[in-house]
Parts: C-alpha cells; structure tokens; sequence
C-alpha cells in the first residue's frame, strides 16, 4: 500500500487532521518521515494505529490508558491481555459510577417527591435556602 497523507488518513478515521496531530503530540501516533513528495505519508500500520485510538476512546479509556495499551508488550498475546485487564478495570469503575448515580437519582427522587407533596419545611432544598439567606 502506498502511503497516505495526513488529510486522507484523517478522513478516513473520521476526524480531524489536528486529531491527528494531536496525538503525535501526546506520542500516540508517531511522526512519519517526508516522502521524495514532501508529504508524510502514513502506512497501514498508522492507520491500524489510529483506528485503535479512536475506538479505546469510545469506550471511555483515557489518553493515558491508551499509551499504556499502545506501549504495552511486543507480542500480540501480551497486549490481548493488557486490553482484557484494562476493559476489566474500565467496567469495574463504570459499574461503581452507575451504582453512585442510582443512589444520587433516588435522592433527587425523594427530594423532588418532598418538595412537591409537602411544604416548605419538608423541602430540604428550600430550608437550606432560608438558612443561608441565598434567595431563589
């Protein structure tokens, strides 16, 4: 395959050419050499590269979980089990966000529910107002 431009490659991806060169910044996507053209042109491997990026941030991984992903072992076996451990992790923290957040929305249920059925010294919210001095 002959190599490709920053704007192909990019588009390709679905993203910007700053994208790009964004994560050359962070070390993610090397920088390739100029072409005879004078153009860089990415390889395939560029492309897989930044088709990895793109997906690990749409399940929720860091810039930082990535590099360590992309660093992470030579062989293909050792990086499998890199990711395995790395989506473990990612699904351990975003059950705890979901169980935080269930707890938060049955709060703001029952404050709602309080708020709206009861009177002002029943509503929390309304109460800490008129503690404060803050005015609606």
């Amino acid at each position: 395959m002959a190599g490709i431009t920053i704007g192909k490659l990019a588009a390709g991806e679905g993203v910007g050419v700053e994208t790009v060169r964004f994560y050359q910044r962070r070390g993610l996507l090397a920088l390739p050499d100029r072409a005879s053209s004078g153009f860089r042109e990415y390889s395939e491997d560029d492309r897989r590269r930044l088709t990895f990026i793109r997906r690990a941030r749409q399940l929720g991984f860091t810039l930082g979980e990535i590099s360590d992903l992309l660093g992470a072992g030579a062989g293909d076996e050792r990086r499998t089990g890199d990711i395995i451990q790395a989506a473990e992790a990612k699904l351990a923290a975003i059950s705890q966000q979901i169980r935080d957040l269930a707890q938060l929305q049955c709060r703001l249920r029952r404050l709602v529910q309080v708020c709206a059925h009861g009177d002002s010294e029943d509503c929390v919210a309304l109460h800490l107002d008129l503690v404060e001095g803050a005015m609606p």
